[in-house]
């Protein structure tokens, strides 16, 4: 494999600059372990939900940002978890739980808790760890 070149000119022998592409999951993936982080230490369950599911978006922006995404403009103009579902099928479970709790977190957002329960809330944070620890392996295997 040739040398990286950037636009700051060719990078020195034996040290390449991570693709942008990494770079930009990598970010994704530490947004999403931060929001879980949120989740983890909010004592407010809409906090805790919003956060956690947000996590959870940025881990899938994650496994995007990887992966080549079709020109197709429905497919472009879908949500995140429709994306990751034909992005990566091997995601597609996760994609569907997740997307189920969009609209709870639109609620939760705006101060609607009535929708949500602390074990519903915890078991989110716990599905969100679980989730962006495959995604941080998907990361580590494509380094």
């Amino acid at each position: 494999m040739s040398d990286v070149v950037s636009i700051r000119g060719p990078v020195s022998a034996g040290r390449r600059r991570p693709a942008p592409v990494a770079s930009g999951a990598r970010n994704q993936l530490a947004d999403a372990q931060r929001c879980l982080a949120q989740a983890m230490a909010a004592t407010d369950l809409a906090d805790r939900y919003v956060a956690a599911h947000l996590g959870a978006l940025r881990g899938a922006a994650a496994i995007l940002a990887m992966r080549p995404h079709p020109t197709s403009r429905t497919l472009k103009n879908a949500s995140a978890w429709v994306q990751l579902e034909k992005v990566a099928p091997e995601y597609a479970d996760w994609a569907t739980y997740f997307a189920a709790g969009s609209a709870k977190r639109k609620a939760a957002e705006a101060g609607i808790t009535r929708l949500i329960t602390t074990d519903e809330v915890d078991q989110l944070i716990r599905q969100t760890a679980d989730f962006l620890d495959l995604v941080a392996s998907s990361l580590r295997a494509a380094a």
